[in-house]
């Protein structure tokens, strides 16, 4: 069967291009081995349990005018001598894990050539598709190059190269500075000495005492969140399900970043911490949540020596900034010590991790939810990614241009819509230019966005920027500074121990879990003044009619973690409490508590 997306590629493909698999040698490297870093052993957790559709990573390097094949050939040949990480795979036994890296000193790789007598009405738009493509077949660990090269030629002269990545070995950061190392070869540059680390060296650091230092604050940086952080940034009606296919909202504007710019003269503020505040701003203020949770991944290569890694260094620094401020002003005040605390916590043993986070899950009751991502690439040698579809006016602000209506440098606000994908996120935004052009991607839940929400949002991100470059804004007016409202979950959601939830739905699920047995669920009274601090102290007690059926505590919390996943509106109770039969008014809280109670407890005592 023939997919949408390439069928849509196949009618727009000229016939029968003329194909060539070229074998490429290479040699001159150094032979070397060692332990996997902690960023390799986090995605090849990843690339060993996920579609390679869904992990492998691809771009599109255009070919300066003038290039031979072979010269675009012979220039990745010297990448793959130049940077180990092109030359290294992973020994491992069938069934396990790779714990291991070998880099060769000399070796071989393929290179497809398509040659065409005429390519489509949208050659970038047409090599985008082969790298996509190309993503869909798995990198072996332990034999592949991690490159997947398609040069796409006219008349014999290359025009693209269209590449899928191993994510084990590259992210996003790394294919940048591959990129830039490729377009200066071929324009006749010389590239510099390497003085980033590899990964091999990195993996020395990392297995030092300072390493295990860094990496066990991480965890407990971590803990930390998970434990007392809302645990899903979209808990509200609508959000279901571990994994979202969504289509890609592209914005272009001028005016974003002459905004964006202006905040940053006005504040002193760097231009990346005034975005991210302002994204953190109004998707606080969309989910109604008093902290803003994110992964923002490639904020990992702060440090000067991991900026030209080419290396997977894809491994999450989790941003926790709390949003119960007064103004734009003052969060802006807090958002550089927030992000620089993330970003010195983001190296860390996934393994570990993992542990950490299973134990934490279970005994808050919760279930993490990495709901939203925030990827600044903009400042990376290369913005990717190479291609953006064609453009569309916005349907949401009377000021937007027709599409024809711009500068070379681009439209004053002009959104577009791209291809869908399959993400384990509610929300990812990547950040590719912020000068002369504020150039987003957004991916949105479109359970939880419309269309015309979706682009509200981003048009209210540019809104905030323009408000905000004329003076401070009151967080309380975001509504009407942006346009965009708070979600509306109705009268039976509360928050409770960090996280907002459903008692109700937590009723009818620990029910269901338990065979249909009657419950109710009853919310602690509001601590204090009401203050959020009071709000997230409170706990959900359980009462469970189990009638003549053996039901400890610990198997109800058991089987009730089973059915968490994707259910980001429920939380397991602080407490179960078991009785007999239910009472004849089984909706009001004072009956149950007169009932006799056979047992109570946590159930944290044991694992089941």
């Amino acid at each position: 069967m023939v997919s949408e997306r390439d069928s849509s590629r196949l009618r727009d493909t000229p016939a029968h291009p003329r194909t060539a698999t070229l074998t490429v040698a290479y040699e001159g490297g150094e032979e070397r081995r060692g332990p996997v870093t902690m960023g390799q052993a986090n995605m090849i957790r990843c690339v060993l349990r996920d579609e390679p559709e869904h992990i492998n990573i691809h771009d599109v390097w255009p070919v300066p005018a003038g290039t031979r094949t072979g010269e675009a050939v012979d220039a990745l040949r010297t990448l793959a001598v130049r940077h180990e990480a092109l030359r290294t795979t992973f020994p491992h036994p069938p069934g396990s894990a790779p714990r291991e890296q070998v880099v060769a000193a000399a070796g071989t790789f393929t290179v497809s050539v398509l040659d065409h007598d005429e390519l489509p009405g949208e050659p970038a738009a047409y090599a985008e598709s082969l790298a996509r493509e190309a993503r869909d077949e798995r990198f072996h660990l332990d034999r592949d190059f991690p490159l997947r090269v398609t040069l796409v030629a006219l008349d014999g002269a290359p025009v693209f190269a269209a590449m899928a990545a191993s994510h084990a070995v590259t992210d996003i950061s790394a294919l940048a500075v591959l990129k830039e190392d490729w377009l200066t070869l071929l324009s006749g540059g010389t590239l510099p000495p390497q003085t980033a680390l590899t990964p091999l060296d990195l993996a020395a650091e990392e297995a030092a005492p300072k390493g295990l230092r860094k990496s066990a604050a991480s965890l407990g940086y971590w803990e930390r969140i998970i434990r007392t952080g809302p645990q899903a940034m979209f808990a509200e009606p609508g959000a279901e399900g571990t994994e979202v296919g969504a289509p890609r909202l592209t914005l272009r504007s001028r005016r974003g970043a002459r905004a964006l710019a202006l905040v940053a003269e006005r504040t002193g503020g760097l231009p990346a911490t005034v975005l991210l505040t302002a994204w953190c701003a109004l998707l606080a203020h969309r989910t109604g949540q008093p902290e803003c949770v994110t992964a923002v991944p490639t904020s990992n290569r702060y440090e000067p020596r991991l900026t030209r890694s080419v290396n997977t260094l894809s491994q999450d620094a989790l941003l926790c900034l709390d949003v119960r401020v007064p103004s734009f002003d003052v969060l802006l005040s807090k958002a550089w010590g927030a992000a620089l605390n993330a970003y010195r916590h983001s190296r860390f043993d996934a393994v570990s991790l993992w542990e950490m986070i299973d134990r934490a899950t279970f005994e808050r009751g919760s279930r993490f939810t990495r709901d939203v991502a925030f990827n600044d690439v903009s400042t990376l040698p290369t913005a990717l990614p190479s291609t953006l579809p064609t453009a569309l006016p916005s349907a949401h602000d009377p000021a937007a241009p027709s599409p024809g209506d711009e500068t070379a440098i681009g439209p004053e606000l002009e959104l577009s819509w791209g291809e869908e994908q399959v993400l384990p996120t509610r929300v990812l935004t990547f950040v590719h230019e912020t000068d002369p052009l504020l150039r987003l991607g957004v991916w949105a839940d479109p359970a939880l966005f419309t269309r015309e929400q979706a682009e509200g949002f981003v048009v209210g991100l540019v809104r905030l920027l323009e408000a905000a470059a004329t003076g401070d804004v009151p967080l309380d007016a975001l509504t009407e500074v942006t346009g965009v409202r708070p979600v509306e979950r109705g009268p039976g959601w509360e928050r409770v121990d960090g996280s907002w939830v459903s008692p109700l739905a937590v009723a009818e699920a620990l029910s269901r879990a338990l065979d249909g047995v009657p419950v109710h669920v009853t919310t602690d009274p509001p601590h204090g003044d009401g203050s959020p601090e009071g709000e997230a102290a409170r706990a959900l007690t359980a009462y469970i009619a189990a009638g003549g059926a053996p039901l400890t505590p610990a198997a109800a919390h058991a089987a009730f973690m089973d059915v968490l996943p994707g259910r980001p509106e429920l939380l397991a109770p602080r407490r179960y409490v078991i009785v007999q039969n239910p009472p004849a008014e089984a909706d009001l809280s004072g009956a149950w508590l007169r009932q006799q109670i056979l047992s109570e407890g946590t159930g944290r005592d044991r694992r089941m």
